[in-house]
């Protein structure tokens, strides 16, 4: 069996009762000694390691995979400042597409758009008769062209479905836009099997190199499928904890899939349920209007079928993750767990995103045992889009002190591509609550701000914890050997300069004690 012994380097354990250490000794896939009883460990290979920091991997507790995978074979409107600009994008994609193919990609941002907003007239003209359908960056709304509106049967006749909304102009005509479940209506281009197993493997390669070994993915069954064929050559390297959506859940449950079914790489997650939409498109549930909006937004599942929805998970031995953005969703879905969970003392539950959460229900999370899974980068994105559409009300927003303080269990991720899937981003927002720009000067609600020390402990140990798993995201005898090697120590930047952790970067990522990313 194969040992490696790191040494000459500083290591940070995770472990309260002893953070530090300067060497740590691997034995096949796991750590077997630290300190100076690593150094008596007899034959290794060595690491030297002089001058970087050595973390346990970060796991990233929320991304999707499929969507990054997709970047590669579409079209990004992410950096479009118009609907002039994202149509010459869509215009140049749409002709170098081979012949009936459809036109894939989006990731357009409404809120830093000036002039008119989109629509489908405008769309038809640049694709040609193809089908498109392009997302918006949050996911929760869909720009599409005539050929898919047609191609899904809608028309001015056709009502808003359940949890979502189709957006008509003054005469009642379907303008192009959809929003959360009105989506579902159009057909989504998907790449083949083949495509999508080649875009997975270069997202790992960039997620690995970014100090990511570990990610829970929010993505469908060809994503899962994907991991299942890499999985199967010999070729997945992360670890991954794979969710179940909605729709997919009787199939899931037909297959017999429990919760951590699978093995050290690749595991059955918790089923992914909406409660609600998103702060950008003004589909988060809010129990106040937005201001100037006169909604309070959209409950993208209603309560009946989200709770029952939720039981019929939890009966079939699978664990549950909710969407929600607005404080009325968080309450409805924390209503939910506290009705189910003495049946279910065990499963674990987790809110996704947790965003805006009345004071009451933060000590509700921590009294139900709920995991808030958060992006902390999303707090420093959207807090000029927080002030303008909710201002000031008795809320606490990306509550991450407050979490902490209750007892609350954190979970950090990164939503990506809706923010990119870069973990000291998320640990610089953490710290600071500030933009890269050093926007706000001392940061945006401030007293939210968490440690850094805190802030990993939230992207290993939490996200671990939230999938499930207690024997990786230390650096500790007996753990899994997931690490990362940083070019800088973090954790004296917290102190002298902590806008510069954003740009710690990577030296090494080792997954079970091998070596599966070197900077170049």
């Amino acid at each position: 069996m194969s040992r490696t012994l790191f040494r000459h380097t500083r290591i940070w354990t995770g472990a309260p009762e002893e953070p530090w250490t300067d060497a740590l000794l691997v034995e096949g896939e796991r750590i077997v000694a630290v300190g100076a009883a690593a150094l008596d460990g007899g034959t290794s290979t060595v690491v030297d390691l002089p001058g970087a920091v050595v973390l346990p991997g970060l796991h990233d507790a929320h991304l999707h995979t499929g969507w990054l995978a997709e970047e590669s074979i579409a079209v990004d409107l992410r950096e479009t400042g118009s609907l002039d600009e994202a149509l010459a994008l869509v215009e140049r994609y749409a002709a170098q597409l081979p012949s009936g193919a459809d036109v894939r990609g989006g990731r357009w941002n409404r809120n830093r758009w000036t002039g008119p907003g989109p629509d489908r007239w405008s769309l038809d003209r640049v694709t040609g008769g193809r089908l498109a359908v392009l997302p918006s960056v949050d996911g929760h709304s869909a720009w599409v062209n005539s050929a898919a509106l047609v191609a899904a049967g809608i028309s001015r006749a056709t009502p808003d479905p359940v949890g979502g909304r189709i957006d008509r102009d003054r005469a009642g005509e379907p303008t192009g836009v959809l929003y959360d479940d009105a989506i579902e209506l159009v057909p989504t281009p998907v790449p083949d099997a083949r495509t999508v197993r080649e875009a997975l493997a270069a997202v790992q390669r960039s997620l690995l190199a970014a100090g990511l070994t570990a990610i829970t993915d929010i993505d469908g069954e060809e994503v899962r499928q994907g991991y299942a064929d890499l999985h199967a050559a010999g070729s997945l390297q992360l670890r991954v904890t794979k969710c179940v959506r909605d729709p997919d859940l009787e199939l899931a449950i037909d297959e017999g899939r429990r919760a951590g079914d699978g093995d050290d790489r690749l595991r059955v997650g918790p089923v992914k349920f909406f409660a609600d939409g998103a702060l950008g498109s003004r589909t988060a549930h809010m129990t106040e209007p937005f201001l100037g909006h006169g909604s309070c937004g959209l409950a993208v599942t209603p309560y009946p079928v989200l709770l029952q929805r939720i039981r019929t998970s939890l009966e079939a031995g699978l664990d549950v993750c909710t969407h929600a953005i607005g404080d009325e969703a968080n309450r409805l879905v924390l209503d939910a767990y506290a009705e189910l969970r003495p049946r279910f003392r065990k499963a674990i539950l987790r809110v996704e995103h947790a965003q805006h959460v009345l004071p009451a229900d933060i000590e509700r999370f921590a009294r139900l045992g709920v995991v808030a899974s958060m992006q902390p980068t999303h707090c420093t994105t959207d807090l000029e889009v927080v002030d303008s559409v909710i201002g000031p009300r008795p809320l606490r927003s990306y509550a991450w002190r407050s979490m902490l303080d209750a007892g609350v269990a954190l979970a950090f991720g990164s939503d990506a591509p809706v923010e990119e899937p870069n973990p000291f981003h998320a640990l610089h927002a953490a710290v600071t609550r500030q933009r890269a720009d050093g926007v706000p000067p001392g940061g945006w609600q401030p007293d939210e701000r968490i440690s850094l020390a805190e802030a990993v402990r939230a992207h290993t140990v939490g996200s671990w914890r939230a999938a499930g798993r207690r024997d990786v995201g230390r650096l500790i005898p007996g753990q899994l050997a997931d690490l990362i090697c940083v070019d800088r120590n973090v954790f004296e930047l917290e102190r002298r300069d902590p806008a510069a952790i954003r740009d710690a970067g990577i030296e090494q990522t080792w997954v079970g004690g091998a070596l599966v990313h070197e900077r170049g």
